[in-house]
């Protein structure tokens, strides 16, 4: 079941480990397939997942097809999918730069253009939950904002979108952003962007940037 979706769900993972915003078994992507998700496995580590190991479960967390254990993180994933019909993907992870600012229990303001045009907004951070539950889920939706993506308050990073591709893509950029925010810290004092300049950044980008479809 879901030949086509298991390939891409392993890619995606794949994608997260070559960006170092994942290791050995932490973090997770699921995708939404009507009243099902495919989610990761818990702790098998990425140079043995295969595209087979995906697990299959309904909306209230029960297998539907998979020999393993889902990832400790389904709960909350599927309280995000039950709250918001227009997300089709969500990715988890530890991603060491943007994790920085959720273990300091900061958000991330807009001090680069790069920010500026994918996210348009700063990444908030949520109030600290538990790991494993539903609580992370709800945390993150009270805070989200457009940018789809949020700081785990001394965890790491929930990004959100309508498909694998979308969501991937903001978990490698929010990733980058953090990185150059981290560096202009350690160097001086960075002022956040003009919100009408962020604005209009956001605009272009999402205009223009890429190739038509």
């Amino acid at each position: 079941m879901y030949e086509g979706l298991r390939k891409e769900l392993y890619h995606a993972h794949i994608m997260l480990e070559k960006y170092n915003l994942v290791e050995y078994t932490s973090g997770n992507v699921s995708v939404k397939i009507n009243e099902h998700i495919l989610i990761k496995p818990s702790g098998i580590p990425y140079d043995e997942l295969t595209p087979n190991d995906f697990v299959a479960v309904n909306m209230k967390g029960d297998i539907v097809e998979g020999n393993k254990r889902p990832s400790v993180d389904t709960a909350t994933h599927l309280y995000i999918y039950r709250h918001r019909a227009d997300i089709g993907c969500v990715i988890h992870t530890h991603s060491p730069y943007a994790s920085s600012f959720a273990i300091l229990g900061e958000s991330l303001p807009v001090y680069s253009t790069a920010q500026a045009d994918v996210f348009g907004i700063e990444i908030p951070v949520t109030k600290y939950a538990a790991v494993g539950t539903e609580a992370i889920g709800e945390a993150a939706l009270a805070v989200m904002n457009k940018a789809g993506a949020v700081l785990l308050n001394h965890h790491g990073v929930l990004v959100v979108g309508k498909d694998i591709s979308e969501t991937l893509r903001k978990a490698i950029f929010l990733e980058e952003v953090a990185k150059i925010a981290y560096f202009a810290r350690t160097m001086g004092k960075p002022q956040a962007l003009n919100e009408d300049e962020i604005f209009r950044l956001y605009e272009f980008h999402h205009k223009h940037y890429g190739q038509t479809k």
